[in-house]
């Protein structure tokens, strides 16, 4: 069977799938004296978030996101000053989106499918970051997983989505670049499209769910999704 031809939606993590966070390594430059910090901030992020889950535990990714970047800091034994906390919260919520996405998911909409997000981060007022980047009419929902009270990859956040969009998991295509997104839409039902995004790389190993789709950006997965 043609796996694209059952997918009717496709569902996009927003952080780093279609905003683009390198726009924060100028912060961690100034304050970490090193752009790449960033990228172990994240993680520590993302390894966080999944702990409170697994733990039965729930706060904010926002929060997590502060708390974090205090704990990396206290590893180099550096200080964040109240007005770095500023300035980060500033730049979380004004990232713009990557080159590829705008044409992609115009290229995405014209082929036929229903756009939606599912996101780690909780709901915020107007203008939401979606609407800061420019991109948020194209999608016809935004769900977070705040209204789950569990981050992803937890199943409970994909069958949330699937509920509120009223289609089967097996409808919906994940899009993320990130693997353990992609794995956990897909242990819950869903196919998984990878975007090989900078430090975003396929994981070989026996029993790893390799994505249904792979792709450099979302015009090249437009094109392998539309052509299909």
């Amino acid at each position: 069977m043609n796996k694209a031809r059952s997918i009717e939606v496709l569902l996009f993590d927003v952080n780093e799938t279609l905003l683009d966070i390198t726009t924060l390594e100028p912060f961690f430059q100034r304050v970490f004296n090193h752009p790449l910090v960033l990228r172990n901030w994240f993680a520590e992020l993302v390894l966080y978030s999944q702990t409170m889950t697994i733990a039965g535990l729930y706060e904010p990714f926002a929060n997590l996101a502060v708390g974090t970047l205090k704990m990396v800091a206290a590893n180099h034994r550096l200080s964040i000053t109240e007005e770095d906390v500023n300035q980060f919260k500033t730049l979380l919520t004004s990232l713009p989106p990557h080159p590829d996405v705008v044409p992609g998911l115009k290229r995405l909409q014209a082929a036929g499918f229903r756009l939606a997000t599912l996101t780690n981060s909780p709901p915020s007022p107007s203008p939401t970051l979606l609407e800061k980047a420019g991109i948020s009419h194209f999608f016809e929902q935004h769900f977070s997983v705040d209204s789950v009270r569990a981050f992803k990859p937890h199943p409970s956040t994909y069958a949330y989505a699937a509920k509120e969009l009223n289609v089967e998991l097996e409808q919906i295509c994940l899009v993320a670049c990130h693997l353990w997104d992609t794995i956990g839409a897909q242990a819950a039902g869903c196919a998984g499209a990878f975007i090989t995004r900078p430090n975003n790389n396929i994981l070989s190993a026996e029993n790893v769910p390799q994505p249904d789709f792979i792709a450099q950006n979302l015009k090249q997965l437009a094109d392998k999704l539309a052509d299909l």
